[in-house]
């Protein structure tokens, strides 16, 4: 039983880690060397020609003699190196055992610290809580917008090893410049586990949809734990969550209220899907927009502006576009133009950063000669061809009949058998529309040239997100884009194409197919969410561009601008644009629509004192309520 105890009381010190270990070492080790010293003293055991060792004495040979194993060579005496011996056999053991508890302690803590298990002290960091393929994008994007900021810090807390986000991250983005990038292995559902990431400190909290069945209900709870625990938390959190359901967005802004800005992905990119769908170049337009290359959205406060009118405060700036103000927390696109500008009221421009937000005191000249206000006809809503079904799918149908109840007829055909239900709903709810459904695949051109694609006004491409893994479905999605640019090519049509990709490496490769637009869904997202986590008053703005009703961004005939092919700058296309209640805010080329080293031929914010020519079927890029 005694044996059963001692042995019981060894195991739970050593289970108690590398310190107890050694404490217990060194116990045994003091205890060694009190008994030879002991030893020494009681029977009188002394090196030859010594006499009268005292006890501390003996302490101190024995000691010598247990950490060093060459300080008994020249003991002399029997008895007295049989001692010695001991004492150093055991300084040998017990040293040998040091040196491995101390090695495999410090391996230990260094597996400990690669588990990511640690928590995060920093402050003013951005928090970013869960793992999918859209963290690469976002971070690239963060990278560039806090490139004037001192030490940024950028804190990833995912369900997922450690060393694996690390890995991926060095691979995907191997240049960080000024950015600092913490990884740390924990769930963010888990309230423990939230902590690990000082979530009370942050700049600014992104909340990742992991694409799970529930996604929805964890990022709800992690609002709750963040909003509901917040001791150390003065200021208010600012929160960007990705949210996959509608169902779920009224629950998540009643827990998150003013502090959570919220982004339905697939409301977003079907928004944008139909709006381009209408209008050729406009996804890069908003890609422009929305990344931080280039030029980007800004709010700023300019006193000198104060008790001008927003169309006096348009002609103001000649490296930025205006295209808004915000009085305390609303934002205004295109105020009417008489709209007085108050103290403490914020621009927003479109600049190459906040920087370059400022007056100018350049001169400029309006050339009214050549200024035209010919009425423009619209947008055509003629039938839709959709190749390809995904979740978005049903919310593509909605947008595109609420821009018009005139869109006669939209044909879907897509490879997915048991949609009969569907689309007899999707035809009572929008009873001026015809929706038809062809079950067909996609890829096959005979399928393709039997659909008779020239009746069609618009095509719209969807990926297979929901059947196929991401470049299986984008290949499908290549194989059907080569397929129609050679209908068209064999047919000599000019087709309105405008399709969705999951991966934006392949997007070059679908440059061949010479399709309008290509919407790369994630990409799109990623650059939404990387806009509002540095600004949550962008989210307004986004609303408003991206649905029906308000103001949006047209791309229009500049010949109802200006007259073509005369030398003209940006100030004259402007003010022609004013006359009909909207802001120009660049324009686009077409010689240059297929040149990539040109932007596509998009000028946005462009230098308004800089010359340029538009000819006549170039087009204005405005922003406009109709």
């Amino acid at each position: 039983m005694l044996r059963e105890r001692i042995k019981y009381t060894f195991d739970n010190i050593m289970s108690k880690g590398t310190i107890s270990a050694i404490l217990l070492l060194l116990l045994v080790s003091f205890i060694m060397v009190v008994f030879i010293a002991t030893s020494i003293s009681l029977m009188n055991i002394y090196p030859e020609g010594e006499k009268d060792i005292n006890f501390f004495e003996a302490v101190w040979i024995s000691m010598t003699r247990t950490l060093d194993p060459g300080t008994m060579g020249e003991d002399s005496g029997w008895a007295f190196r049989a001692l010695m011996f001991l004492a150093t056999a055991y300084g040998i053991l017990m040293v040998s055992t040091f040196i491995g508890l101390v090695s495999n302690g410090i391996l230990t803590k260094i597996v400990e610290l690669r588990k990511g298990r640690s928590r995060v002290l920093e402050k003013d960091h951005i928090l970013i809580l869960g793992w999918s393929s859209k963290i690469f994008t976002i971070i690239s994007e963060l990278i560039i917008a806090n490139e004037n900021q001192k030490s940024p810090i950028i804190v990833i807390l995912a369900d997922k090893d450690k060393v694996e986000m690390e890995d991926e991250l060095k691979e995907k983005i191997p240049k960080r410049k000024n950015t600092r990038i913490i990884c740390r292995s924990g769930d963010p559902i888990d309230i423990n586990d939230l902590k690990i990431g000082n979530p009370h400190f942050t700049k600014s909290i992104i909340l990742l949809d992991n694409h799970k069945k529930d996604s929805d209900a964890e990022i709800i709870k992690v609002i709750l734990a963040l909003i509901s625990n917040r001791k150390e938390r003065v200021t208010p959190y600012h929160i960007t969550a990705e949210i996959e359901s509608k169902k779920n967005l009224d629950v998540a802004k009643m827990v998150g209220k003013e502090e959570v800005e919220l982004i339905l992905a697939d409301e977003f990119i079907s928004r944008i899907m139909v709006q381009t769908s209408r209008q050729s170049g406009l996804s890069i337009v908003y890609t422009d927009l929305l990344d931080f290359v280039g030029d980007e959205i800004y709010f700023q406060e300019e006193p000198k502006l104060v008790g001008k009118t927003f169309k006096e405060a348009l002609f103001l700036f000649d490296t930025s576009s205006l295209i808004g103000i915000q009085t305390d927390d609303n934002i205004i696109l295109n105020p009417p133009l008489d709209t007085i500008i108050e103290k403490g009221t914020k621009v927003i421009a479109i600049s190459e950063d906040d920087d370059t937000v400022v007056l100018s005191n350049k001169k400029f000249y309006i050339n009214k000669n050549v200024i035209l206000n010919e009425d423009y006809p619209g947008l055509a809503h003629g039938k839709i061809l959709i190749l390809g079904w995904n979740r978005k799918a049903k919310i593509i149908i909605r947008e595109l009949a609420s821009y018009s109840s005139s869109i006669p007829t939209i044909m879907v055909v897509a490879e997915l058998d048991n949609m009969q239900d569907t689309i007899a709903n999707l035809n009572k709810d929008f009873p001026a529309t015809q929706i038809e459904y062809q079950v067909a695949d996609t890829t096959d051109r005979e399928v393709l040239e039997n659909l008779e694609i020239n009746d069609y006004e618009h095509l719209i491409l969807l990926s297979y997100q929901d059947n196929y893994k991401t470049q299986q479905a984008d290949a499908k999605t290549l194989i059907t884009l080569l397929h129609l640019r050679n209908i068209g090519e064999k047919w000599g049509m000019v087709l309105n194409i405008v399709s969705e990709m999951l991966d934006v490496k392949n997007r070059d490769l679908a440059s061949v197919t010479n399709a309008d637009d290509f919407i790369v869904s994630d990409d799109i997202i990623s650059m939404i969410i990387s806009q509002v986590s540095e600004n949550k008053y962008m989210m307004q703005i986004f609303e408003q561009l991206f649905k029906a009703e308000g103001n949006e961004i047209y791309l229009k005939p500049a010949i109802g601008y200006i007259e073509p092919d005369k030398e003209i700058d940006f100030y004259t296309v402007l003010a022609s644009a004013i006359n009909k209640n909207e802001i120009a805010i660049g324009y686009r080329l077409i010689e240059h629509q297929r040149d990539k080293s040109m932007n596509y031929g998009i000028f946005l914010n462009p230098v308004k004192s800089e010359k340029f020519s538009l000819s006549s079927i170039d087009f204005v890029i405005v922003l406009s309520a109709n």
